[in-house]
């Protein structure tokens, strides 16, 4: 089943019933999601201020629960979508899998690899599915990009780039006090810049080494919020990351694929210039409407700006795994690869050094990546 097939589905097998944890900036784009679907229902929420969630749920036309234990004792709740600060994903999930409820994890699925290793055996240890949200892997452009990547359209793959360069207000920090922490949340490149490492790494392949620098250049806060990183691939291919939150005012996410035969660049989930040796690009083609000399309106200032197709697409192929007794297309593991990335830069920044990564865990590891 692949991402383009996911974003209709036509009478469900079953319906599904949803809990939201936490009721902060990401869980009305979950509640709508899962409202846009015909085998989802949500069902509650719960917040540890629970004036958030009473408000949230008279929103999105569900119930407010007192905490999480009554959440995961609704025996008409078979999802878990986990909302709260990254530095308790780890947590939150692994009571979610062993009260035998199937999860949706927002990015990163944690801050540290022992973190994300505790849940992924929570989940394996209770025979649930868990998906850690990367949606712009069902962005029409990234649906693309897989196709010509797969087709082998590029040749061998040489460069890969992925830049986030936004803006956020020192504002946008002090509005919680986990932000810009490291123990909860992570700099520019943990919490804004990951979904574009990980279409990186789904698109280059696994990392073998990294080469980092971060620092805090205009926000008062714990984390960096700027991340520049030179990647070396498995592959012999590199790279660059480029994550940002001082970048005013804001501009559209950019991953650049480049092989041998031919490049891809994606803006905003959209491919803005694609060109192959075989063949001439259509003149359209050649270049970008929105680009680095426009500024780009949405998430890239607004954390909050956020369209709910790519987040429902995702939601329903994990609703479709459990149905067919597969794997989602987006893996715990695949969350695992691409947050032992970030860490990697982190330690390469403080450590001053080159980091090697472990070996790639395997052929058919990697192929369930795609």
């Amino acid at each position: 089943m692949s991402e383009a097939s996911v974003a209709g589905l036509g009478d469900p097998a079953r319906q599904y019933g949803f809990g939201i944890v936490g009721a902060g900036v990401i869980a009305p784009t979950h509640a709508k999601a899962i409202a846009a679907l015909p085998a989802a229902r949500l069902v509650a929420v719960t917040d540890v201020v629970p004036e958030s969630a009473k408000a949230f749920a008279e929103r999105h036309g569900c119930d407010a629960v007192p905490d999480l234990d009554a959440l995961l004792t609704c025996d008409d709740i078979d999802v878990v979508s986990v909302c709260v600060p990254s530095g308790l994903h780890a947590e939150i999930g692994t009571q979610a899998a062993a009260a035998g409820k199937h999860l949706v994890v927002e990015k990163p699925m944690d801050v540290t690899l022992a973190a994300a290793d505790r849940l992924i055996d929570a989940v394996r240890a209770a025979g649930v599915m868990m998906t850690v949200i990367s949606q712009h892997r069902f962005d029409p452009g990234l649906v693309e990009l897989r196709r010509l990547l797969d087709s082998g359209a590029l040749g061998r793959l040489v460069v890969g780039d992925a830049s986030t360069k936004w803006y956020r207000t020192q504002g946008y920090y002090d509005s919680a006090a986990w932000r810009g922490t490291r123990a909860l949340d992570g700099g520019a490149l943990m919490n804004q810049g990951i979904h574009y490492v990980d279409l990186l790494r789904w698109s280059m392949g696994p990392v073998a080494e990294v080469t980092a620098v971060c620092t805090t250049q205009t926000h008062q806060m714990e984390a960096e919020d700027v991340a520049l990183a030179v990647l070396r691939f498995s592959s012999g291919a590199v790279g660059t990351i480029v994550a940002s939150t001082a970048i005013f005012p804001g501009f559209a996410q950019r991953l650049e694929i480049s092989g041998t035969d031919g490049t891809v660049v994606i803006e905003d989930g959209e491919i803005v210039h694609r060109a192959f040796s075989a063949e001439l690009p259509e003149p359209g083609d050649r270049g970008s409407q929105v680009g680095m000399g426009a500024t780009v309106p949405g998430v890239a200032a607004n954390a909050s700006a956020l369209g709910i197709s790519s987040h429902a697409a995702q939601l329903a192929d994990l609703l479709a795994a459990i149905d067919e007794g597969r794997q989602p297309l987006v893996t715990a593991e695949s969350g695992r690869d691409t947050l032992e990335i970030v860490c990697a830069v982190y330690e390469s920044a403080r450590e001053g050094r080159a980091v090697v990564l472990p070996a790639a865990r395997g052929e058919a590891h990697d192929a369930a990546l795609r």
